[in-house]
């Protein structure tokens, strides 16, 4: 998954307010790119009159605070998101696009979410209004935006186990599909080191071996004090310590000598593995409106998630369906325990971070409210330090309702949070593990299910027929 920077929409450029918003507008909600408009969504707004509806906040906002921008005022931000081909279905990326314009927003400004499809890979289109919904403020594209939104929609991508780009920086400068294509063919150090990797678990005599077998794998070798080594394709040699420590050729020597155990570099090979997703129902879907091209794509989105779902069932020894359910079973109890775990950790730091926020108002409330007492609670005295003295009751009926006769140290507070936190830290790893295991083998089973049941479907009615 990759998303782009945060674009403004201006005014400026010869164009007027309205056609500003309108063009984009009518690009993304393009029925051709949304399978007929049915992967358009938004939120506190009508997709229809979507640009109206920003026009008439933008309004209300100059009558509401008196500001203008001129010609360099910004209507609404623009945001792209796009996914791995053949990973996600198009209403889960819709869904996906949903989350990610519902949290950054915070749900104070307005948006739609258009999920195109007539691409390869299947990318969202997220607009939002510049204007808040009670049209009193405007969205501050904060230094840096660009780069927590990418970090906000990684969250989403990896809680829901969906690939994300690992190193953004490395794919500046490339349009979406220069970097799918980066990502489907491995570089040439890559190659070598999978053909390394090979035969090493030939398990090579020598390392004069290992380059005879490199030879007759189709390299150019160099056997030098640093061997270098060249493949079809290749213009340049690539140096053997160019590969990575575990294959200069002092590393491999000592593998070849028992003295330690070769570890594969495989990240190419992982990057391009799929986790399988659910079976879309075709049948239902085309119930529901969609046409003949969603058809053929489901067909084939199908096809692979049912090899997919074998290729895990065959890695993981569970071709019994009894074994399957078992596992199941298991990972859902694994992933419910840590989840409560972490949940517990959870709801004692938002106590701690809420009763700090009581004591630090009880503080510096404590000397208004012990004059408001002293001044024999006069009305005067109360209208003009209203908000200190509501302040410091409320402080204080917190402290009520907790039972507290003392109260804590915030050096005492800060201390407890900080562990709580560093259990948190530790425990998410392996919570998120259980996660994307769970939902990896209840996928796979549901899959299997539904094969099941098709066979079943199938098996009927050939016996009609008969």
């Amino acid at each position: 998954m990759a998303t782009t920077r945060i674009m403004p929409l201006h005014v400026g450029k010869g164009r007027t307010v309205d056609r500003a918003i309108s063009a984009i507008i009518d690009y993304v909600e393009n029925s051709a790119k949304t399978d007929g408009g049915q992967l358009i969504t938004s939120f506190a707004c009508n997709s229809r009159l979507v640009d109206a509806e920003f026009l008439y906040a933008k309004q209300r906002y100059i009558r509401n605070t008196g500001r203008t921008r001129g010609k360099d005022d910004v209507i609404a931000y623009h945001l792209r998101q796009a996914f791995v081909p053949g990973e996600i279905t198009p209403e889960e990326a819709n869904r996906l696009g949903q989350e990610l314009a519902k949290r950054f927003t915070k749900e104070n400004h307005a948006y739609i979410v258009c999920t195109h499809v007539d691409r390869k890979h299947i990318h969202n289109h997220i607009i939002w209004n510049a204007v808040s919904l009670d049209c009193d403020r405007k969205f501050r594209n904060f230094w840096g935006s660009s780069k927590a939104v990418r970090k906000l929609s990684d969250t989403i991508c990896i809680e829901n186990g969906y690939s994300i780009v690992e190193n953004p920086k490395e794919h500046s400068g490339k349009s979406y599909d220069q970097w799918l294509g980066d990502q489907k063919k491995p570089s040439h150090r890559e190659l070598l080191r999978m053909t390394i990797d090979q035969a090493m678990e030939q398990k090579p005599k020598s390392f004069d071996d290992l380059l005879a077998m490199l030879h007759d794998a189709g390299y150019e070798v160099k056997p030098e004090k640093n061997p270098s080594f060249r493949g079809e394709g290749q213009k340049r040699f690539v140096r053997m310590d160019t590969l990575g420590e575990d294959y200069t050729k002092e590393a491999l020597i000592a593998v070849l000598n028992g003295e330690k155990k070769h570890m594969p570099r495989r990240q190419s090979v992982q990057a391009t593995v799929q986790k399988p997703n659910l079976l879309i129902d075709i049948q239902q879907k085309l119930q529901q409106g969609k046409g003949a091209g969603y058809e053929r794509w489901a067909k084939v989105f199908n096809l692979k998630q049912m090899a997919q779902s074998m290729n895990y069932l065959q890695e993981h020894g569970l071709m019994e369906m009894d074994a399957l359910v078992q596992k199941s079973d298991e990972a859902v109890e694994r992933y419910h325990e840590l989840a409560k775990q972490i949940r517990t950790i959870e709801d004692r730091m938002d106590e701690i971070s809420a009763l700090r926020g009581h004591i630090l108002t009880y503080i510096k409330t404590r000397d208004v409210y012990a004059a408001y007492c002293k001044a024999g609670y006069s009305k005067k005295f109360y209208i003009e330090h209203e908000s200190d003295i509501l302040r410091h009751k409320a402080a204080k009926k917190a402290f009520d309702e907790l039972g507290l006769q003392k109260l804590p140290t915030i050096k005492r507070l800060q201390d407890e949070y900080a562990r709580l936190f560093e259990e948190k830290k530790k425990a998410l790893p392996e919570y998120r593990k259980a996660r994307d295991e769970m939902r990896e083998l209840l996928t796979v089973k549901a899959n299997v299910e539904s094969i099941l049941r098709l066979d079943e479907h199938d098996h009927g009615k050939k016996h009609v027929r008969e």
